[in-house]
């Protein structure tokens, strides 16, 4: 809302449902870019359902500079504090990556499908982040 316009922002295919709740990726990634050691513009969060529970456990995937798994760690735990703290959503899995590693469209957008599918794909291959 803004002076009393409604803009509508994100793509309801992109939400995730958390017990009911709508939560929009892009406010979670506008988060981890306040993060320090984190790209901004290269983070990407979206759901994946988790039938035990019969709701979405959120996935951010943020790239760093760092190749230290050290600094990867620091920085893992400081993207869950800070979206905890800032959202009260609770994040299943932070995975923080070297550069590169975020998929986009060819205009530049990050391509969450994409980077949702490859993200699955190491998790079976037991390359997924807690």
């Amino acid at each position: 809302m803004d002076n009393g316009e409604v803009f509508v922002s994100g793509r309801k295919k992109d939400m995730i449902i958390i017990g009911g709740r709508n939560i929009y990726p892009q406010d979670l990634e506008v988060l981890t870019y306040e993060v320090a050691g984190v790209h901004s513009g290269r983070s990407v969060a979206f759901g994946i359902f988790d039938e035990m529970q019969g709701t979405e456990d959120v996935v951010i995937i943020s790239e760093v500079d760092s190749e230290d798994p050290n600094d990867h760690q620091r920085i893992a735990d400081a993207i869950r504090q800070h979206v905890t703290r800032n959202s009260a959503i609770a994040l299943r899995y932070v995975k923080v990556v070297g550069p590169k590693w975020i998929l986009k469209t060819s205009s530049g957008k990050t391509a969450r499908a994409a980077n949702k599918e490859k993200f699955l794909m190491e998790l079976a291959e037991g390359k997924g982040s807690k």
